[in-house]
């Protein structure tokens, strides 16, 4: 292999391993537009409201290409977003538990859907949580969207 082409295989490596980290971002106090292209003079395609997480797969100056929930792929500008983390709840009937620990009493019951902001990570995989109404908890990462 001549020296150019190890050169470009390995940048290819590095932009492929690059292309898989995850970052996520919390939509700020005001709700976002999504766009189907990175400018205001873009298609519409959705609002999301305040406290939304969302993955950035991609910056274009003040743009990110962001994903949502869903898996759809929007523009939004940069701006509206903070580092902030909140996750969505993957699956119905969720038990929000007191430790982190499969087998702790549940602190509450939130269904497939609800927002929570994150407030540290526990060991093993676990989250701890906080609902809008106070109620704080622990959730496994594969139970929520956005982390």
């Amino acid at each position: 292999m001549t020296f150019p082409r190890l050169i470009a295989s390995l940048t290819m490596l590095l932009a492929m391993s690059a292309s898989h980290a995850f970052d996520f971002k919390t939509v700020g106090a005001a709700p976002v537009i999504l766009y189907d292209a990175p400018s205001t003079k873009g298609g519409k395609l959705f609002v999301v409201p305040r406290g939304t997480p969302l993955e950035v797969v991609l910056a274009y100056g003040e743009w990110l290409k962001v994903r949502d929930v869903t898996g759809e792929l929007a523009w939004t500008e940069a701006k509206g977003l903070t580092a902030k983390r909140n996750v969505i709840i993957r699956t119905p009937n969720l038990k929000i538990r007191a430790t982190p620990d499969d087998s702790a009493a549940p602190v509450f019951v939130a269904d497939k859907g609800v927002l929570l902001e994150v407030t540290e990570s526990a060991a093993g995989g676990w989250l701890k949580v906080r609902h809008r109404d106070g109620l704080v908890g622990y959730v496994k990462n594969s139970e929520v969207w956005g982390i």
